[in-house]
């Protein structure tokens, strides 16, 4: 957090932040907790309309996630990063449990990384995640805590995009949002039998809405099938927004019905994207 703290800003009137005796403080006489259990609450006044994933969701991330299933995405975004800087802030929007930023911060010496998110479970994680990491409570759809142009690289994998506050942070001319989107196939052989929520076929429509100001440099296809057991594919439902649909136990009924083994679609496109 210490390292980190020069690019943050007040989420109340923007001012830059300092780091002491556990509480980060503006010159306007904001301050902000850093928990026990090493990351800040960095939200405006007021409870936030969502919390972010429970701590079930998260347990299933976590599971789900360190079986490998998503490591060649993760494999694909550490590249991405490594094609755009060296070192500098990366800042991952909704980052979860630090999985995708861990996996860029790990042979970039000079890079830093702030996970930015709702769920406190999940920043517990993320704040262990990595030496190099910073992890923060913040709604991503707020002003981010973070300094004008101060972010050399931001993330958005399967998460919310705030295309004006995106711009801001980003670095001037270098800085660069990688993005992860599922196409319509992603995870196709779960949808029906699990009854999750297929992607919206107006999502390119409304992505490029809210990325007015940015303007797309590359695109990659990430495509690849993935064997999965019933523990992986119960434990991808739970992670998810289905979860907040379906009930836990009806999930893993589902999941325990199909085959002993499915060979599961993983498609996403990686998107970079500059400010205009």
């Amino acid at each position: 957090m210490e390292r980190v703290t020069p690019a943050l800003a007040c989420p109340v009137c923007t001012a830059g932040l300092t780091l002491g005796a556990g509480t980060l403080r503006c010159s306007g006489g904001h301050a902000f907790d850093v928990a026990r259990q090493g990351y800040a609450s960095l939200q405006r006044g007021g409870a936030p309309a969502v919390t972010g994933d429970t701590a079930a969701m998260v347990a299933a991330r976590d599971a789900f996630l360190g079986r490998g299933h998503y490591a060649p995405l993760a494999r694909a975004l550490r590249d991405a990063v490594a094609g755009v800087t060296d070192d500098g802030l990366c800042v991952d929007l909704a980052g979860g449990t630090g999985y995708y930023l861990r996996a860029v911060l790990e042979d970039r010496p000079g890079l830093l990384g702030l996970d930015l998110d709702l769920s406190k479970p999940a920043l517990r994680r993320a704040a262990r995640a990595h030496e190099r990491l910073a992890a923060a409570a913040a709604d991503v759809w707020q002003p981010l805590p973070v300094r004008t142009g101060a972010a050399a690289v931001v993330l958005s994998v399967f998460g919310p995009r705030n295309g004006p506050e995106i711009r801001r942070v980003l670095t001037p001319g270098v800085g660069r949002l990688l993005l992860v989107a599922p196409t319509p196939a992603h995870l196709g052989e779960l949808v029906g039998p699990l009854g999750l929520l297929a992607v919206d076929p107006r999502k390119a429509e409304r992505l490029d809405a809210r990325l007015k100001g940015l303007e797309q440099v590359t695109e990659t296809a990430v495509t690849y099938r993935a064997s999965m057991g019933h523990a992986d594919v119960a434990e991808l439902a739970l992670m998810g927004p289905s979860a907040h649909h379906v009930a836990a136990d009806e999930l893993r009924a589902r999941a325990a019905a199909l085959p002993d083994r499915v060979h599961v679609t993983v498609s996403v496109t990686l998107s970079s994207f500059a400010a205009a």
